[in-house]
């Protein structure tokens, strides 16, 4: 049974995360690190809960141009197997004699059909293979249609692209104790404005069997600044209205204390507002730590640096 430090009852809990309380329907953390919800629906079937055109939007690039060669290549080799089906003697125009010849011929016939471009050696002159090509013809307009819109859509999306230290620190800042993790924008000619940022942090409470997670809003140093530029280090002093007051690095772990952080701000470059959540689990805060500064002056003395590569650079305290 673990032992479990006795919080504050004066502390003010948050009902209004969208987390339930009970700890026995959980599993794992409640964020992932890329912002993402630690959470697989069921229930439904499957295409009531899959949208391509939101899952095209967000996928990795190198998936989201994967995805758009193999459609490429599936569909015209699905169109140049209907071509065989139909017969060679249905196109007019082909010089090859093995059926593997033939069959490359057909293949480079769909693709430019698909695509519109009709080189005109090879050309439909039955009427099977006339509507097939048709329709091949009208699959390719729709599907570049939809293939640009998704495109402009990744393009036009606002990202906030902001970067996350690795670890959540607690150590020594000023007189006191705090914990602090800190983020930093790392695209050039692109900073944001009025940035926010909310921390709210799970602790699990009570014995085993009837273990229940608390939600608190943490007291931070700064909620807000008008432009983000360089890095921000987020401090929460860890005082006596800090449901962290007087926890060791066991109670944290006995806790399964995890972070949640949301950052709002204004992105000047899409004239939107942007958003990114992170998290922290016990298993990445360290204790006894300070971060290292991630910026120095230029070697004419006349610019700040900012040096992207020290997010993580941290020191024993």
């Amino acid at each position: 049974m673990a032992n479990r430090r006795k919080l504050n009852p004066s502390l003010k809990t948050n009902n209004d995360t969208g987390f339930g309380s009970v700890a026995n329907n959980y599993g794992g953390r409640f964020i992932n690190k890329d912002g993402t919800f630690n959470l697989r629906r069921e229930g439904a079937t499957f295409f009531n809960r899959f949208s391509v055109f939101q899952r095209m939007l967000s996928l990795p690039r190198w998936k989201f141009i994967s995805v758009i060669i193999i459609f490429f290549f599936a569909i015209n080799f699905l169109f140049t197997i209907s071509y065989m089906v139909i017969g060679a003697d249905q196109l007019q125009g082909m010089i090859a004699q093995t059926t593997w010849g033939r069959f490359k011929e057909m293949f480079y016939f769909s693709a430019q059909t698909f695509t519109t471009v009709g080189y005109g050696r090879i050309n439909p002159v039955g009427d099977a293979a006339s509507l097939l090509a048709s329709l091949e013809a009208l699959s390719g307009f729709l599907s570049f249609a939809i293939a640009t819109g998704l495109i402009y859509g990744r393009f036009a999306k606002p990202k906030s692209y902001l970067a996350f230290s690795d670890l959540a620190l607690i150590g020594p800042y000023r007189d006191k104790t705090a914990l602090m993790f800190r983020f930093v924008s790392y695209k050039d000619n692109h900073t944001l404005t009025n940035v926010e940022i909310k921390v709210n942090i799970a602790l699990l409470t009570g014995e085993d069997s009837s273990a229940t997670y608390n939600f608190y809003d943490l007291t931070l140093e700064r909620y807000k600044v008008d432009n983000l530029p360089m890095n921000w280090t987020v401090v929460h002093p860890i005082d006596e209205s800090s449901p962290l007051f007087g926890f060791t690095k066991d109670d944290i772990a006995n806790a399964d204390v995890e972070l949640y952080v949301l950052v709002t701000a204004f992105d000047e470059v899409y004239s939107s507002v942007v958003l990114q959540r992170t998290s922290y689990t016990y298993q990445e805060m360290k204790f006894n730590a300070k971060f290292v500064h991630m910026y120095r002056e230029s070697e004419d003395g006349m610019t700040t640096v900012l040096e992207l590569h020290k997010l993580n650079e941290i020191r024993e305290v």
